[in-house]
Order: structure tokens, then sequence, then C-alpha cells
């Protein structure tokens, strides 16, 4: 007679062996060394931190919006993975997050013209792994930041980065509902793709700012950024897929400026 096996433990055996391929795992808060092949190396930075007057800082706040008619978001098949499949969340393409006319997921910085920063250890931000998708789609830091890398998932997931130049490559396994993860950020990228090995349809995008003075925009498309000395700055918005757009904007003291863009399809 054939022993029949209980169905947690059937369920448990194929998390395990599904997921996204284990690579270069790394220890609770533990960053790579950057002598390693998979380190992402420094960058040359100012070691002078901007000095603004609180009193005379200004502000610059705008929406970002898209012209004509967006591509429709695709639904993915997640069928691969047992664990995604029943996860019960609707997955679907990110690349144009558009709601009335206005565009999220876009990464908004001063390009040009803000004081020299150093380099902070102290800004974080957590990319989660959820229903088999990273959310946020897109996130910013400042250069020396770190991002905390979660898996919330009960499938093995990883976080794959290809950075840019010759920095090499980031690749990180993540148990089932593992540890969280760290790694710092210590060379300025622009919408540097993440993408998961085993799971195709998984992206997003990373941004190192050299300075403070950045957002990403929401479902609303609004971004805002504070704290800026008076001056004259090149503001940049930057899609995943529309490209970027550049614009010369003079902040005076204690002003808050206001700037749209406006993207379509190319």
């Amino acid at each position: 007679m054939t022993a029949k096996i209980p169905a947690s433990l059937l369920l448990g055996t194929i998390l395990l062996f599904t997921g996204c391929k284990a690579d270069t795992a790394l220890k609770n808060g533990e960053t790579l060394d950057k002598s390693s092949k998979n380190a992402i190396t420094t960058e040359p930075a100012s070691t002078n931190a901007p000095t603004v007057d609180p009193a005379q800082a200004a502000t610059i706040v705008g929406t970002v919006k898209f012209s004509g008619t967006a591509p429709k978001p695709v639904k993915i098949d997640m069928s691969m993975d047992p664990a995604c499949a029943m996860s019960g969340t609707d997955n679907a393409s990110e690349q144009y997050a558009v709601n009335d006319g206005k565009l999220a997921n876009v990464f908004v910085y001063i390009k040009s013209g803000a004081p020299a920063a150093s380099v902070t250890a102290s800004y974080t931000v957590t990319l989660d792994q959820k229903g088999c998708r990273y959310e946020p789609h897109v996130i910013a830091i400042q250069q020396g930041g770190s991002i905390i890398f979660k898996n919330s998932d009960p499938t093995m997931h990883n976080v794959h980065i290809v950075a840019p130049g010759d920095s090499g490559a980031l690749d990180v396994s993540q148990g089932p509902m593992g540890e969280p993860q760290s790694q710092q950020f210590v060379k300025t990228a622009i919408m540097m793709p993440v993408r998961c090995n085993n799971h195709p349809w998984m992206s997003a995008f990373i941004n190192v700012a050299p300075t403070p003075y950045f957002a990403v925009t929401g479902k609303d498309g609004k971004f805002k950024i504070e704290g800026l000395p008076p001056g004259t700055y090149t503001l940049a918005a930057v899609h995943e897929k529309l490209g970027e757009q550049d614009v010369e904007i003079k902040v005076p003291a204690k002003a808050t400026e206001k700037e749209e863009f406006t993207f379509q399809m190319k």
C-alpha cells in the first residue's frame, strides 16, 4: 500500500524547489565586499555637504503628464511558479502607469546646478518582493545610501542588478519570507534595472542620485523637491521607456516654483 503524502508537506516541497536561482546570498545587514567581482564600485564624490539656509530654502513642485492613449497593462501569467500562481494577486506590466493622464514611476531630480553633497550612509529605502513582483516599481536613494531587500513571498526570489559601466553585477538570493538584506550603493545611476533570474516578469528600477534633491512620481503624477538654495538648475524627469526630459528652472529664495513635464509615446 502506498503512503499518502500530506498536502502541506507537498506544498512546502514545491515552494522549496521553485523560485529564483540561488546565487550570492548576503547575511542580514551585510554589504558586499567592494573587492568582490560582484561589488558595485565606488565613484569619486564630493566630500562637501550642501549648506542651505533654512530661511532661504526653496521648493519645486510639479506634475508629470502623459499625452495620448497609453498602452494597456498586459496581464502576466505566473503559473510557472505555484507559489506565485496561488498568491491571489493580479499581476500586470508596469511600464506605463497612467492614471487620468498623470504618469507614475518617473524619477525627477536636479541634474545640474545643485550644491555639492557628501556621500551619505543614512538614507535607506525598502524594495519588497510581494505577490511575485517588486514593490515599488521605481525607487530612488541618495548616493551612499542603502536599499533593504525584503521577500514577503512564500517562494525563493533573487535581486539581479546589472550595474552601469564596469562595476559588475549584484545577484542576491533570498529564501521564502527570509530575513531582509541590505546593500549600500555608492555609485550614481539612473534607471538601473532590477530583474529576477527565474521570474522573468519581475522588474524594477533603482536610481542613485548625487544629491538629496530628487523624487519619484506617485499615481497622481506629482513630485516635490524641498530644501533647495536659491539658484538656477537643470531639472530632469526620466521614465524607463519614454526617456528623459530636461528643463532649466530658476528658483528664487523662499519660493515654491511649479514645473510640468509631458510625455507621449515615441
